[in-house]
């Protein structure tokens, strides 16, 4: 085992991993990148397939990106923002108000996903309350909605694998129907297969769904602070995309009963999704819009949630008041991750970063299809850059299979023999690359995907009907 590998499993505790698998192997160190390729201490190369935990939008070692970083540097690394102001944090919020290109007017800096998250949730409770809607705010999320581990971040969330540990400490939110869902049978066939009209009943059926819980809430005299969702495609409930329409309909619903409407994009802004955020798809504007992961383009931890003026108002007063928010961190405006994030912005806007995204999207798209073929593939579901490959023990009942047999896993490990790295939500296979990543690259990490798949998961009735 090498040395640097012997010290981690000394000292080193790794999030969302069981460490008893963990220290049973020798893990892959990595020590430099370049694009869309990692090296490891061994000098094994892999294209990263998941940015880097979703993070990652232009490359490794980029040099845009790194002359921002290293120009800031020797200016000033770091300065409080609790009572002064900088220059790259002051320009940063100037551009995401200019990108959202909505009634988002204000910036309130953190440092990831899961503190913006509870910025939101702070502001929309206390907003609630200011505005005389509710003595006591509560919140509606979607069934596997999951929003960051903090405490109030993870009282948004409804996955008990990463909630239920935690419930003692949590305060209660309540959950709707997610659209798209794994039970619904019509997420069962392939996307030639799929009826329209079908597809149209089932955005309206889940719409209705939000408008009676809406309702009900009325009838309580509590009515909503706010609806909390992923706008087009939910991360960790295993990559599950909205029919179209449904964001655009649900704001309607949220907004017609006088509630805010928070959009978590940590992980679908910044283009992922084409549009340099989700909600810009389908016209609709967030009254507190959550930004983190790809920001500073994956170099630095960075997060910033974006409101309104309305919602800015009402923390306004005399001193004796009281009436700051009364929230920040250390970290909050960080020279250095904003200056990566001006940069990161610039290499997003543009007729040409645009046309290579929709680009290479398409190549993706055309990758995956191939995947079809294979029996345990029970769905592929991809919304711009963002892709989830479900596995099932048989495509035709979608049958999943056991814990205890780590299928997920198992995959991503022969994958990483093949000089692939990527990480699973369980037993859906997760393809984000970065960016910079070719046609040939993307099919380089789909055929890698499709021979893991075939050797780990040979299927166990050879009758199994071809698609």
């Amino acid at each position: 085992m090498h040395k640097l590998a012997e010290i981690d499993h000394r000292y080193v505790w790794h999030p969302f991993t069981q460490m008893k698998d963990w220290l049973r192997r020798e893990p892959i160190v990595i020590v430099s990148g370049k694009g869309a390729v990692l090296r490891d201490v061994r000098e094994r190369e892999y294209l990263d397939a998941n940015s880097s935990i979703w993070t990652n939008l232009h490359g490794h070692n980029h040099p845009k990106l790194n002359a921002a970083i290293s120009g800031q540097l020797e200016k000033i690394a770091h300065s409080s923002a609790l009572g002064l102001a900088n220059e790259p944090a002051s320009l940063l919020a100037a551009h995401l108000v200019r990108a959202a290109k909505s009634s988002l007017s204000k910036v309130f800096f953190s440092d990831d996903g899961s503190t913006a998250m509870e910025v939101a949730l702070k502001l929309a409770y206390e907003f609630t309350r200011r505005s005389g809607r509710s003595k006591r705010p509560r919140f509606l999320s979607l069934e596997g909605a999951y929003h960051g581990d903090t405490i109030g971040a993870a009282s948004l969330g409804h996955i008990n694998l990463f909630h239920k540990s935690w419930s003692g400490l949590l305060f209660k939110t309540d959950k709707v129907a997610a659209p798209y869902c794994y039970r619904c049978p019509f997420n069962r066939a392939k996307p030639e297969r799929r009826d329209a009209r079908e597809y149209v009943k089932c955005n309206r059926e889940c719409v209705s769904l939000v408008e009676a819980r809406f309702a009900q809430q009325r009838k309580r005299k509590n009515p909503y602070a706010a609806f909390v969702i992923e706008p087009l495609i939910q991360g960790a409930a295993g990559m599950i995309a909205h029919p179209d329409g449904y964001l655009r309909d649900v704001a309607k619903v949220v907004h017609g009963d006088g509630a805010l409407l928070i959009a978590d994009e940590v992980m679908t802004g910044f283009g992922r999704t084409g549009s340099i955020f989700a909600c810009q798809k389908e016209n609709v504007q967030p009254d507190l819009l959550a930004l983190a992961k790809g920001m500073t383009g994956g170099y630095l931890p960075m997060a910033a949630t974006l409101t309104t003026q309305k919602i800015f108002d009402a923390f306004l007063g005399e001193y004796d008041e009281f009436k700051t928010f009364f929230h920040g961190h250390s970290f909050t405006g960080n020279q250095l991750g904003a200056a990566a994030s001006l940069a990161s912005l610039e290499l997003l806007q543009g007729r040409e970063p645009v046309r290579a995204r929709m680009k290479l999207e398409a190549a993706l798209r055309d990758s995956l299809r191939k995947l079809w073929s294979l029996p345990n593939v029970g769905d592929i579901r991809q919304v711009g850059l963002i892709a989830g490959i479900e596995l099932v023990r048989d495509w035709r009942t979608r049958k999943p299979f056991d814990l205890r047999e780590r299928a997920g896993i198992r995959v991503c490990e022969a994958m990483a023999k093949r000089g692939v790295l990527t990480r699973p939500i369980g037993d859906v296979i997760v393809i984000m690359p970065p960016y910079c990543v070719t046609a040939v690259q993307a099919q380089q990490i789909v055929t890698a995907l499709h021979e893991s798949i075939e050797e780990v998961l040979p299927p166990r009735d050879s009758r199994i009907a071809s698609r």
